[in-house]
């Protein structure tokens, strides 16, 4: 390594190729040494809150002050849309009114004309649940005798069984169409009620966002209130535009998803084409959690029905990674799919569901702290003696 180094020359002259190698692979390593550091701590921090056994508590805290965080939510995101009409001389309380305005309009156009059309492919989807189910036997049926007559293996009780599950999967969402429909109702009115809540809370929180952060600012000694309100801004402006980025894909998807499930003649399409935008808040695995139902009753129907959804869905799938993905969300949270994954498994792990939704934008803003940290006291400097390299580049 030295006579790579130093070579063979009298004046010992160092070899800065083989130098500025050496110094690439330390900070590759670094940034490895980073990366893992910031799952330990995630992991640790979960697995203590777990052992000390407050998720419960947690998940009921955050269940009564909802509407106070969908109130910041929702002050949050429209906070640059009125910052944007001060600057043109509208009032900021002018500015409020009309965020607000566009929002409950594009709430209320919405549920005019989604709530409908929902509710009358429910009730189709419901009266074909028994078509669906003689067809899924009769395709078993004819598979099952293709069977026995190419490999000479009677199937009559695997046949019988495979029908009795069937059968009790038809009886329960028969049974359970109603009554789901009565709980999800009960939900849609228990979530409304805090959303309304919410709205009022966010127009005065909107009012006062500003104040809202400077007032936090102020607790703090001056000289941290310059850094604090730096790693606000990276926090706000990478978490702002995930979540905008993730809402316009959702909407595109289950616009685009919505039009090619209806085309290949899916009952209940606009059903399966919001499931399947709403699980796109799941990064990787989400589409393809998504595509599930919709590819299940397709195959019920006909097999060309169940492949032309799913070409379908490879076909809108193609269209988000290409098009959608790259435009809107880019590079807004600047991880590496395997530390995504890693935090998806994780998150999944520990809380479910929730944890696959709220995985990126922890692991994401926990990484900005440790980057704004290690700026902030040059520790990468210090490990593997940037300055050195930067003399030798």
């Amino acid at each position: 390594m030295f006579k790579k180094l130093f070579g063979k020359k009298k004046d010992k002259e160092i070899d800065y190729q083989s130098l500025n190698e050496i110094l690439s692979i330390g900070s590759k390593l670094a940034e490895i040494f980073y990366i893992i550091a910031i799952i330990a701590i995630v992991l640790l921090g979960i697995h203590l809150i777990k052992e000390v056994g407050i998720l419960g508590f947690i998940g009921e805290f955050i269940s009564v002050i909802s509407p106070i965080f969908i109130g910041f939510l929702i002050a949050w995101l429209f906070d640059p849309l009125v910052r944007w009409l001060q600057k043109k001389k509208v009032p900021r309380i002018l500015g409020c009114i009309i965020s607000y305005l566009i929002l409950i309009g594009v709430l209320f156009l919405l549920l005019y004309l989604l709530i409908p059309t929902f509710a009358d492919q429910i009730k189709d989807f419901a009266a074909t649940i028994p078509d669906l189910i003689k067809n899924a036997k009769d395709i078993l049926d004819k598979f099952f005798t293709s069977f026995s007559k190419i490999t000479g293996i009677k199937v009559a009780g695997i046949k019988k069984e495979v029908y009795t599950v069937i059968e009790n999967i038809g009886l329960t969402l028969t049974t359970a169409v109603p009554s789901t429909l009565v709980s999800v109702g009960s939900s849609i009115l228990n979530f409304g009620i805090k959303f309304v809540l919410g709205l009022m809370i966010g127009f005065y929180m909107l009012f006062d966002f500003n104040k809202l952060g400077n007032s936090l600012e102020k607790t703090l000694p001056k000289k941290w209130r310059p850094t604090y309100k730096e790693l606000c801004n990276r926090l706000n402006e990478s978490l702002r535009n995930y979540l905008q980025g993730l809402l316009l894909v959702i909407v595109l998807v289950f616009i685009t998803q919505g039009i090619g499930l209806t085309l290949v003649g899916l009952q209940a399409p606009l059903i399966f084409a919001l499931f399947c935008g709403l699980m796109d808040v799941i990064p990787y695995f989400g589409p393809y959690i998504g595509a599930v139902p919709a590819v299940i009753v397709g195959f019920t129907v006909s097999p060309l029905t169940g492949i032309l959804v799913i070409v379908s869905i490879l076909v809108v799938q193609a269209i988000e990674n290409n098009f959608y993905q790259p435009l809107i969300m880019g590079h807004t949270m600047k991880l590496h799919p395997v530390t995504i994954m890693l935090g998806l498994l994780v998150f999944e792990h520990f809380f479910g569901i929730i944890g696959m939704v709220i995985a990126t934008p922890v692991i994401a803003s926990v990484k900005i702290i440790f980057e704004f940290i290690d700026e902030k006291f040059e520790i990468r400097k210090k490990l593997i003696g940037t300055d050195e390299e930067e003399k030798v580049a």
